[in-house]
């Protein structure tokens, strides 16, 4: 019988990406997304939301430029797939989760400002310098864990 195991999410970070390292010495960042449904109460007209949490696993140099560029509340489109994660507890029980593989991560909307570019910004400093451009990127991983695009594609 066929499968097909594709995953697309839009929603905003949870907390800021945890970077750390494999024994094989590839970066894994893991990250926790929010994606919400709004809908209004036929019964009551009222607006209803629900929030579902999703796990998500990136891994190799899209890994890196999640730990670089993103950050908690910043908005993002993730595609890639689920997978099951398997381990026993100290106590020897099986522990199981679902979570998503990113292929590819799309920066969504402006980067959150810094603490030092708020003041940048703001029209009354008379040191103010322009602010760079917020860094917008699709960059995807293939199979082989090779960026899937081409340089130019990079947000830096």
């Amino acid at each position: 019988m066929a499968s097909f195991n594709k995953v697309i999410l839009m929603g905003n970070l949870t907390r800021d990406p945890e970077i750390r390292q494999a024994p094989s010495g590839t970066k894994v960042a893991d990250l926790g997304l929010a994606v919400s449904e709004t809908w209004r109460d036929k019964a009551t007209g009222q607006p209803r939301e629900v929030t579902c949490f999703v796990d998500v696993v990136v891994w190799d140099k899209l890994a890196e430029l999640c730990g670089q560029y993103l950050a908690k509340g910043r908005p993002i489109l993730v595609e890639g797939r689920l997978q099951m994660d398997e381990w026993k507890n100290p106590q020897g029980e099986k522990r199981t989760k679902l979570r998503v593989r990113a292929d590819t991560i799309k920066f969504v909307g402006p980067a959150p400002q810094r603490q030092g570019e708020a003041a940048a910004s703001h029209p009354a400093s008379s040191s103010a310098m322009p602010s760079a451009p917020a860094p917008s990127a699709s960059v995807g991983m293939d199979a082989g864990g090779d960026l899937a695009q081409d340089d130019e594609q990079l947000p830096f």
